[in-house]
């Protein structure tokens, strides 16, 4: 059994040379890529091989009149190398022998041109994104806590654009001695990120009047728990007389969940659903010192809810805001959250949810971009416990994941 191989730079050309050579009745045994790797890629192209045989019987799929016509058409194509009928044996050719494989040499000579001109564009290409690569990563020179520092940043999921930042930053006007000591090196980064971080501090109470502060935000990130740990902080240490309004009426079991903390603390508790009955509810709690406000979650996309939640607002003249975001989500749905929610009056950030993060370095573009201000931050579901008021210093080093 006669095997041969062909190889070409796409798989048609090579059964188009199967079929050239040994006819569309041909058997093809084998295909595959012969530059499959990576590397093999970029210095040779792509290429296959097709094993084919015409002493094997393979029966075709094609239908016997599909079959026919292929095989005239092999036969009109390749008819010059037949031998001429013996009318015209003597006769003259057409075309001299010397320059059909004159113009045989030349086809392939122009087409193997082009394949490597294709090829040394493609290289050329990756040449240009590995330099680009190159002049926007941290010189290799770097010393070794620099580099560190900067790994643990990418490893923390804190932006790339803002780690490369923080090093040039630290790298400058320091001495190699400072440089090379890497608790050092991320004290500094860790300096750098507390100037970008504002604080709100903890609610603020008047002694001559009643403070409303709402809690708004999603579904699901812990507005009702950590109104719990406000309430029970407020009135069990700091022997205030604190007040709970709810108008979150429609999730499921959310009131009583709510009724439940408040009977355990001992607190007067309202339930309203209209504006009306907020302004109400307001004014029989106005002799209490705070007034904690329970919101329903609102998508930041549905345009209705938050305007219905800023009416709410307004009727109970709210003197702060605080928007509770999880830090499990990620930094782009954190931010258009806060821009979504500006329209409400929101004065401050709320982030739960901590202990559930898997990292909590994307919340660096969040404290950067906001312009909230961060007042209380959570990290279980323990009450009163795991809340505490946001501290610049302790947020700088929790998000750069160092152990104050």
């Amino acid at each position: 059994m006669d095997i041969r191989t062909y190889r070409a730079k796409t798989m048609r050309d090579a059964l188009e040379l199967v079929r050239r050579e040994l006819g569309p009745s041909a058997a093809v045994l084998h295909t595959r890529e012969v530059n499959s790797g990576l590397l093999g890629r970029m210095l040779f192209g792509r290429k296959y091989e097709v094993a084919a045989s015409a002493g094997v019987n393979v029966p075709s799929r094609l239908p016997e009149e599909a079959r026919s016509r292929a095989h005239g058409a092999w036969r009109q194509e390749n008819s010059i190398s037949q031998p001429p009928p013996r009318s015209t044996l003597h006769a003259p050719s057409s075309v001299p022998p010397a320059h059909l494989e004159a113009d045989y040499r030349s086809k392939y000579r122009d087409d193997f041109r082009h394949q490597v001109a294709g090829q040394l564009d493609e290289l050329h290409a990756m040449v240009e994104k590995l330099c680009q690569r190159a002049s926007t990563a941290p010189a290799h020179d770097l010393p070794e806590a620099l580099f560190h520092a900067f790994t643990d940043m990418i490893e923390a999921e804190i932006d790339e654009e803002v780690a490369r930042q923080w090093i040039d930053r630290v790298r400058a006007g320091r001495d190699s001695r400072e440089l090379a000591d890497t608790l050092l090196v991320k004290a500094r980064v860790a300096q750098l990120l507390e100037n970008d971080i504002t604080v709100h501090g903890p609610i603020k109470l008047d002694t001559d009047r009643c403070r409303v502060v709402a809690l708004v935000g999603p579904t699901g990130v812990g507005k009702t728990t950590t109104i719990a740990k406000l309430a029970a902080n407020y009135r069990l240490r700091e022997k205030r007389r604190v007040g709970l309004i709810t108008v979150d009426t429609y999730r499921v079991a959310a009131v009583e969940q709510l009724r439940t903390y408040a009977d355990i603390i001992d607190l007067p508790m309202e339930v309203v659903a209209t504006p009306r009955e907020m302004r109400e509810a307001v004014a029989r709690m106005s002799h209490l010192d705070l007034i904690l406000m329970d919101t329903a979650g609102r998508s930041p996309r549905d345009e209705v809810k938050i305007q219905e939640l800023k009416s709410m607002l307004g009727e109970a003249e709210a003197d702060e805001v605080h928007l509770v975001l999880s830090s499990t989500a990620g930094a782009k749905s954190l931010i258009a959250t806060t821009e979504r929610f500006d329209e409400v009056g929101t004065t401050s950030l709320v982030l739960t949810k901590l202990d559930e993060a898997n990292s909590l370095g994307h919340l660096v573009s969040l404290v950067r971009e906001c312009r909230l201000p961060v007042s209380y931050l959570t990290d279980g579901q323990n009450v009163p416990d795991d809340i505490q008021i946001a501290d610049r210093r302790k947020m700088a080093y929790l998000l750069m994941g160092i152990e104050a």
